[in-house]
């Protein structure tokens, strides 16, 4: 296994024709300085700002609905898509689990080029983008809490004649609820990353601030949108997992 991976790294270096020559020649450190030294001048004039302050509102705006709809959705196929007791027949279980696959196999990017066309540009094609490739990611991590939920609870109440719509809701979910909570904290932190990368393709946000300005070699203010995202998801991750450990204790 070892020798396996070892060849495959050197079989890698070997066919993708690296030039770290021309990549660390004096020339190519030269340019790679004055660029740095140009998004060291960010832009801080208060039009500018302002017009930033709300692209990162918009962009986390982003990033909160469209977590929001991956959850109702996801949720919505991760209960056909699981097998909630030993012999429940989960007739369901195979078509929910390819629709899931599909979901989550296309990129946010291909979601929001595709919905470009129909919804056009803005943050709305973004969210539903969003949306649906989280739904994806959450409902196949759903759908397998609630199947290594114990199953102690939801067999007292079914013995019972207990319907299974209400073995969900009384002993299901209070058992995976705080792990599908974890997951939903976990898919927004990535969410705002995604948020920020959908607007290069005019998905809204701050990510269309930084295609537009750095398309015109704008360095300052592509260097305060830089900033700005730093910021953004240092301040959600913080908030996620503050929240993770919330639920933990």
């Amino acid at each position: 296994m070892a020798a396996g991976a070892l060849a495959l790294v050197g079989l890698s270096f070997w066919s993708l024709d690296l030039q770290w020559a021309q990549f660390a020649s004096a020339q190519a450190l030269a340019k790679m300085a004055r660029f740095l030294a140009e998004l060291l001048r960010p832009d801080t004039s208060p039009v500018f700002l302002h017009k930033l302050l709300w692209a990162t509102l918009e962009t986390l705006a982003m990033s909160a609905l469209g977590t929001v709809l991956a959850v109702l959705l996801g949720l919505a196929l991760a209960l056909p898509a699981s097998k909630a007791f030993e012999g429940d027949p989960a007739r369901w279980r195979g078509p929910a689990r390819l629709v899931l696959n599909a979901l989550r196999s296309i990129p946010e990017l291909v979601w929001a080029t595709l919905l470009l066309i129909a919804a056009g540009l803005g943050p709305f094609a973004g969210t539903l983008a969003l949306a649906l490739h989280t739904s994806g990611v959450l409902g196949r991590l759903f759908a397998e809490a609630i199947e290594n939920a114990p199953p102690g609870p939801g067999f007292a109440l079914r013995v019972r004649g207990v319907g299974s719509s209400r073995v969900f809701l009384y002993a299901t979910l209070p058992q995976v609820l705080p792990q599908l909570l974890s997951y939903t904290l976990y898919r927004w932190e990535n969410n705002i990353r995604a948020a920020a990368v959908l607007g290069v393709v005019g998905a809204g946000g701050l990510g269309q601030m930084l295609a537009f300005h750095l398309g015109l070699f704008q360095m300052g203010e592509t260097s305060s949108v830089l900033v700005a995202m730093l910021l953004l998801v240092a301040l959600v991750d913080a908030l996620s997992f503050a929240s993770r450990r919330w639920l933990a204790l």
